[in-house]
């Protein structure tokens, strides 16, 4: 190549260049330019309203005059943190996704329309912060997010996103529901009115909001339940209108809710209405009984549910809907069973599952008042003094350090616990001492003197309410609880319950009996806990000496390996233990048909019930019946759990029952015998339906076939000769397949294209020999050679 033509190449190129830089860009490039100045964090698309740029977020704008704050912008370092309280709906988008940027005009206005809606008019602020009383997001607990997958790769892999844009509903961090690619505002928030209805039922305007056009700025107010229609106004307007507005609901309101619970002393019937002004958007506790008319159990309830109403009077909130009017809001509770009683308040939930008696129903209604009080603060002093009280006690350590988050989490607990155990808290230095607290805030249960403590230590744990709970389930039942017919299964399932039979009548031996079992309960606690701590350090005992080894072999491998040894003592399978007692007198008929035995009778005993397998031990080592004292239960206990058990059970199942429990206990609990049995069943199918298929059908016949008449005893096919027309007739009837067969013997000339059978006559024929079951070829071939031999015999064959 020429030196001018390079300077020419290279003088074009430069003044390409220039031109592009100088050159504003065209409208069709918009695009494209704002794509290659995206950041790398979040990468920016247009807004709504097609001038704000987002760079992945939602944006501060103002909707029916109220500001509108930036929205949420989720990162991968704090994602579950900080979507673990409430609801959160979060879009994972891609900056790169031209569906994303296509959906993103449809978010912001969803996001704009519900964080402006005034759920609650009877709140002092305007709605615009997250503190106002009259905020969606604080009454719904409900927030909107989105997080960008490009930047935050670990948290999309995380939750399985897969394809942009997928919007995601999270309950307190646990995903709920997941709409992927790009929806319309309806769509949207027919899903969010769904969730919103369920968070507080009655609360949303039947038949959904009035929702903006994507875009628009402000929208006509719904009316919502109890709420006069409002329009959209401009800014100022809201402004100025707001205080007195706010005035004028709030005293509405509290016209509406008495200021004394339950001042009539009757059940209050609710509507949809009611139910969302009373229950929902108070904080008042309330007792509700959910029902339908033709329901027996309902109509049974309904004595008792009023008595506990008129007891309850001036103390406890009692209400009843009738499921037969209020569908939805039966259907937005989730109610499926009549009767359904559930207890209300601030709104959070419990279900009452236990009996429906009037001392049941009141013994729970006054522990449930004691929900509205705040959260007891105790002293060493006044915690002695509930201990004598109180089976169960769950004590909450804090210090200065604690904070309202830790508290908040403390609160939700309280609900859980109604009617089973009382929670308080302290940060008192003697209670400290006694329990050897270091660490704050800290948690324990106090059963009967005796700490057992919550074994997580960080924050987050202490907040992480549904782990507390389920360790609080596992730790609320007294050492030695009553048997009753409400915490049968919790007592029983997946343990051997150490049953103790005493009555009542009898008070002083009623009194020694449960103090001879508590204290047989406490020792075997303590022997448990040394064993188990006895078990764990030879783990670790043994782990350091795989680590010990390795080192002085220089085994990089298996110093690898043996560091990353985890002990875990809940992967050894251990019998739990439990200790309880029965009213022998109450329940002396169930005692007697399944253990055999009855206090009336035989006076104070213990038995050793292992519920699951269905069998028990009544007698020592020796034979003796085991009766309620320390010495007689610990001699026993340890040869019932060794495995196998040194003394031989008894079943509470007849021979037929118990042959049935262990085929099941084989079948589900065993992965191969399961395997066998089911391959064993798909075989004996197929084999049987190979060897029945044989019998049905007309072409599926034997190939065998019975000759109509008898001959003499010396008479044979072969043999014998042929008379006249006095001979004897041969009837033969076959199925059509084997015709088709054998017919090749007498030629071609019949027809029996359309023979279902074939009947053969034999005429001319003076003795005929009998033979059953003859194969019928061999049968054909004998007879064609008879025919060639009697030249006058004639054969006539007809199909039928």
């Amino acid at each position: 190549m020429r030196t001018t033509s390079l300077i020419r190449l290279l003088t074009l190129s430069l003044v390409s260049s220039t031109l592009a830089k100088e050159a504003p860009p065209l409208a069709g490039d918009v695009g494209l330019l704002k794509r290659q100045e995206a950041p790398a964090a979040g990468g920016a698309y247009e807004g709504h309203d097609d001038k704000t740029i987002t760079n992945g977020g939602l944006q501060g704008t103002t909707f029916n005059g109220k500001n509108v704050p930036e929205g949420i912008s989720l990162q991968s370092a704090d994602f579950a943190e900080t979507i673990k309280d409430g609801y959160w709906l979060v879009e994972f988008f891609s900056p790169q996704c031209h569906h994303c940027k296509a959906f993103a005009p449809t978010w912001q206005t969803l996001y704009e329309f519900y964080y402006t809606q005034d759920v609650l008019p009877q709140g002092s602020g305007s709605g615009e912060a997250d503190s106002d009383l009259n905020s969606f997001t604080r009454y719904y607990n409900f927030r909107f997010a989105k997080i960008d997958c490009l930047a935050n790769g670990d948290a999309c892999a995380e939750n399985a996103i897969g394809s942009f844009p997928t919007v995601v509903l999270f309950k307190d961090g646990e995903k709920v529901k997941n709409n992927v690619g790009a929806r319309d505002i309806k769509a949207m928030s027919k899903w969010v009115e769904e969730t919103l209805e369920t968070i507080r039922p009655g609360s949303r305007p039947k038949g959904g909001p009035k929702l903006p056009k994507v875009g628009d700025h402000a929208v006509e107010k719904t009316l919502m339940p109890e709420q006069p229609p409002q329009p959209a106004m401009d800014a100022a307007a809201t402004r100025t209108g707001s205080s007195s507005k706010t005035m004028v609901s709030a005293t509405k309101v509290a016209e509406l809710v008495p200021s004394i619970p339950n001042n009539k002393g009757k059940s209050k019937a609710f509507t949809a209405e009611s139910f969302q002004r009373l229950v929902t958007t108070t904080h008042d506790p309330w007792f509700v009984k959910f029902y339908a008319p033709w329901c027996g159990h309902c109509q049974a309830l309904a004595p008792n549910w009023q008595g506990m109403a008129r007891q309850m009077r001036d103390q406890l909130n009692v209400g009843e809907v009738n499921c037969e009017v209020e569908k939805r809001l039966c259907k937005d509770v989730r109610v499926k069973s009549y009767p359904t009683l559930l207890f209300f308040r601030g709104g959070e939930r419990i279900e009452y599952d236990g009996l429906r008696g009037l001392g049941d129903l009141i013994e729970f209604a006054n522990k449930a008042v004691a929900v509205a009080e705040p959260l007891m603060d105790v002293t060493a002093a006044k915690f002695a003094e509930l201990e004598k009280k109180e089976e169960v006690l769950f004590l909450f350590f804090y210090d200065h350090a604690t904070t309202s988050e830790d508290f908040a989490a403390l609160d939700r607990l309280v609900m859980s616990l109604i009617g089973h155990a009382k929670l308080v808290k302290t940060n008192d230095t003697e209670l400290c001492e006694r329990y050897k607290i270091s660490t704050w805030p800290r948690l324990l249960v106090s059963r009967d003197g005796k700490p057992t403590y919550y074994t997580g230590l960080s924050p987050r744990d202490m907040r992480d309410f549904r782990r507390v709970l389920n360790w609080m389930q596992t730790v609320w039942l007294p050492i030695v609880p009553e048997l009753t017919a409400s915490n049968a299964q919790e007592v029983m399932n997946g343990k051997l319950v150490v049953l103790g039979i005493i009555s009542r009548e009898r008070p002083e031996e009623f009194v020694i009996a449960k103090r001879e079992i508590k204290n047989a309960a406490l020792e075997w606690i303590d022997k448990q806990t040394q064993a188990f701590q006895l078990e764990r350090q030879e783990l670790r005992d043994s782990k350091q000496l795989r680590i010990e080894e390795a080192e002085d072999r220089n085994d990089q491998r298996a110093l690898r390996a043996a560091k990353s040894i985890r002990i875990n003592m809940d992967d050894i399978e251990r019998k739990e233990v439990g200790f309880a007692w029965v009213d022998g007198v109450f329940w002396e008929r169930w005692l007697r048909t399944t253990f055999g035995t009855s206090v009336l009778t035989d006076n104070e005993r213990v038995v050793m019930y292992d519920y699951d397998n269905h069998r028990y031990w009544d007698n020592t080592m020796t034979g003796n019946p085991i009766v309620p004292s320390r010495t007689s239960i610990l001699e026993t206990l340890p040869r019932v759990v060794s495995s196998p058990p040194k003394i031989s059970p008894k079943r509470t199942t007849t021979v037929l029952g118990h042959a049935w429990l262990v085929f099941r206990t084989q079948l589900f609990e065993h992965p191969l015998v399961s395997a066998a049995v089911a391959i064993g069943l798909l075989v004996g199918i197929v084999v049987m339906a190979r060897r029945g298929g044989k019998h049905v059908g007309m072409d599926r016949l034997p190939s065998y076939f019975k000759v109509g008449e008898k001959g003499g005893v010396n008479d044979g096919l072969l043999g014998g000769s042929s008379g006249g027309g006095s001979g004897q007739v041969l009837v033969v009837s076959a199925p059509r397949r084997h015709a088709d067969r054998s017919l090749d013997y007498f030629g071609s000339r019949y027809d029996y294209d359309h023979a279902e059978t074939m009947d053969i006559s034999l005429h001319d024929i003076d003795t005929v020999h009998q033979a059953d079951d003859v194969n019928i070829a061999t049968w054909l071939r004998a007879f064609r050679n008879q025919l060639a031999a009697n030249a006058n015999s004639q054969v006539m064959k007809g199909i039928k």
